[in-house]
Parts: structure tokens; C-alpha cells; sequence
């Protein structure tokens, strides 16, 4: 998680966040937040991580591999992961607007997807690079 947000802390225009997979204790890919940089909606950290890690495996099955990302992810990149077939999730902070790993929605139920998936990891760092980026915003 620690690598997670440091990467967080790379995203410039962008909500900070971070992610990365792994497989076999290896680092397959790593991303930050870049949909203002990109002008592309679907460029979430954890989208991005999965394209990455699916392009070094050669495959769109990332079965055995776990994502850590510094928030929940939302619907998008939730549905995303459990098409992939990530096997695990640890996440920083709680996303009380849209989580759907357990905060506002479930997925997993829907997809009836046996991911594994623990949140509040390091949750007090993550809260504060999301805490620090909003103080920024609104002092503008």
C-alpha cells in the first residue's frame, strides 16, 4: 500500500489516487489518477493498472494477482476488476459517495465474485491525500 500511495502523490490535476498489481509478490503495473490529464473518463488508477497488467501477462485474466489501491474503487473500475478476475482487493480509504466493494454498493454480490477484499488499509494516509488534494481545491 505504501507504493500505492506514493503514486498517489503523482497525480497532479487529479483526484489522488493510486493503484497497483501484483502477482507472486512481482509488480506487474502501477497507476495514478490521469482522466483531466488524458481527457479520458475510463483513466482511473485502477483501470489503467489493469490494462498494464494485462498487457505484461498477454491476457485479460489476471486470476491470482492483487490490486491495492488508496480508495474503494467505484462502480467502474469495481466491475473492471471483477471481469479481470483479480482475486484480491486492499484499499486505503472508504469511498462514502461511490464504493462499490461494500461502501454504497456491493458488486461483488451481483457478480457473485469470491474476491477477496479488505479495506482501511493505511486508511488514515490515504484519507489525508484525499483530504489534502480537496483543501486545495477549495482554498482556489
Amino acid at each position: 500500500m505504501k507504493r500505492a500511495i506514493e503514486e498517489a502523490k503523482l497525480s497532479v490535476s487529479d483526484v489522488p489516487v493510486g493503484a497497483l498489481i501484483e502477482k507472486d509478490g512481482k509488480i506487474l503495473s502501477i497507476a495514478h489518477n490521469r482522466k483531466e490529464e488524458l481527457n479520458d473518463v475510463t483513466a482511473h488508477a485502477e483501470i489503467l493498472a489493469i490494462k498494464e497488467a494485462q498487457k505484461r501477462l498477454n491476457s485479460f485474466r489476471l486470476t491470482g494477482c492483487t490490486m491495492y489501491v488508496t480508495l474503494e474503487p467505484c462502480p467502474m473500475c469495481t466491475w473492471a476488476i471483477l471481469q479481470s478476475g483479480i482475486s484480491a482487493v486492499y484499499f486505503g480509504s472508504y469511498n462514502t459517495q461511490y464504493g462499490a466493494l461494500g461502501s454504497v454498493l456491493d458488486l461483488k454480490k451481483t457478480a457473485n465474485s469470491k474476491i477477496k477484499v479488505f479495506g482501511g488499509i493505511m486508511e488514515e494516509e490515504c484519507d489525508l491525500l484525499l483530504k489534502d488534494f480537496f483543501n486545495g481545491i477549495r482554498s482556489r
